[in-house]
């Protein structure tokens, strides 16, 4: 048997992948059970905290793969500067901010038709958001999307609380 005729073992996330993938893809694993009992619907693994340049690449893929979608619900810590919405493919996507920190985006598909993604963070290890992203599409996975990311060994980092310019007090301290 040539090397040639060697059945191929497809990997999800090469190793290189984050630095290979061209702006603007999206790396997105989904659910391909139809009972929508796990916590989570899929992972998503964005190459930046640039939501202007993220977002256009997951709405293309999940519209693919799901049909338009209506809304994003985002962390507000978790992103650069969020816009209310953006319009891709001629279409509006309205986008919602949320101070939650819970390491999700929120796709709106439908008036009642909600999918939840664990984020990968961007600095996350290729063998890290490999881990992540097949936790999250298990059948019937109830891990939280923080704890999934703990025990891949990608916490999420927080983002660092700014001074006050005269006191070098953090904000909210007395």
């Amino acid at each position: 048997m040539a090397d040639s005729d060697a059945p191929r073992v497809p990997q999800l996330l090469p190793d290189a992948v984050h630095q290979a993938v061209r702006p603007g893809t999206a790396l997105l694993r989904l659910v391909t059970t139809h009972t929508r009992e796990q916590v989570l619907d899929g992972a998503w693994w964005p190459r930046s905290r640039d939501i202007g340049a993220e977002l256009p690449g997951l709405i293309a893929a999940l519209t693919e793969h799901l049909g338009p979608v209506l809304r994003i619900g985002l962390d507000t810590g978790a992103w650069e500067e969020l816009p209310t919405r953006l319009v891709i493919d001629d279409r509006v996507v309205h986008i919602e901010s949320f101070p939650i920190g819970d390491d999700t985006v929120l796709i709106t598909r439908g008036d009642q038709d909600h999918f939840s993604l664990l984020v990968v963070p961007p600095h996350a290890t290729p063998e890290a958001a490999r881990a992540a992203m097949t936790r999250a599409v298990e059948a019937g996975n109830v891990t939280q999307a923080e704890q999934i990311l703990i025990d891949t060994g990608t916490p999420r980092t927080h983002p660092v609380p700014a001074e006050e310019p005269q006191t070098g007090r953090v904000r909210g301290e007395r």
